[in-house]
């Protein structure tokens, strides 16, 4: 193996023993060298350009390393594109089985970011624009989106009178809006978790409350598996 290939893998092993669940607090140059392999002083050398790279970060106290900024961004990039990918004929089940419109979102801000959307082919029917924008507070999706978000984050995205209900929703496991966005609309949604348990999109079914309003709990629970659907395809699970 040539030099640079050979560092390039210590490097990969690095990040590797770093992912171990069972090290939350992250390792030292001692228990690293003692998993990857090899001489510490290159190990040493390796985690110093990973570091400068933000691919691993330092505790100054404990000394120990764990994973960085860039490699987290890195994954959200990959799950999103995932998502988007595996997204469509979990929505066309829901579409399917429903009879509704199912959509697939993300957060921006303090906004929901549609990035998936299908719909029946019907004369009526609620659907997302692919793009389009809408608040978290009154939506089921945004209230999913919001699940992770502690009480000062909630209070700076001005969210803050919304608590409850963003709580209620997460004690649940999914979230049932009726008529708070758009008179006549009613929606569930369910969060998506990644590998790490976080919430990183929704999936939520919506439709006309004259229509659907009295299948709207029953359907919660059907989007609850659609959405653990899409966590186990980007390595996630539902908790």
């Amino acid at each position: 193996m040539n030099p640079g290939t050979a560092a390039l893998a210590r490097g990969l092993d690095v990040l590797w023993a770093l992912a171990d669940p069972a090290a939350p607090d992250g390792l030292g140059v001692v228990a690293l060298t003692e998993r990857v392999g090899g001489d510490k002083s290159q190990l040493s050398r390796t985690l110093a350009t990973l570091e400068e790279r933000g691919f691993v970060e330092r505790n100054r106290e404990t000394l120990a390393y764990r994973l960085g900024w860039r490699l987290f961004g890195l994954a959200a990039r990959v799950a999103e594109s995932r998502l988007v990918t595996e997204a469509p004929p979990v929505l066309r089940g829901l579409v399917r089985e429903l009879g509704e419109s199912a959509h697939l979102s993300v957060r921006q801000g303090n906004q929901v970011l549609t990035l998936v959307s299908e719909s029946p082919e019907s004369t009526l029917h609620a659907p997302g624009r692919v793009g389009g924008l809408t608040p978290i507070a009154s939506t089921s999706a945004g209230r999913v989106l919001a699940f992770d978000l502690d009480e000062a984050e909630l209070e700076s995205l001005g969210l803050a009178t919304h608590a409850d209900a963003i709580g209620s929703a997460r004690s649940l496991g999914y979230a049932v809006v009726r008529e708070e966005f758009e008179p006549g609309l009613v929606a569930a949604a369910a969060p998506v978790h990644d590998g790490a348990g976080r919430v990183v999109a929704a999936v939520n079914v919506s439709a006309p409350r004259f229509r659907f309003d009295d299948r709207l709990d029953e359907a919660a629970h059907r989007v609850v598996e659609a959405a653990g659907m899409l966590s186990a395809a980007i390595g996630g699970t539902n908790t």
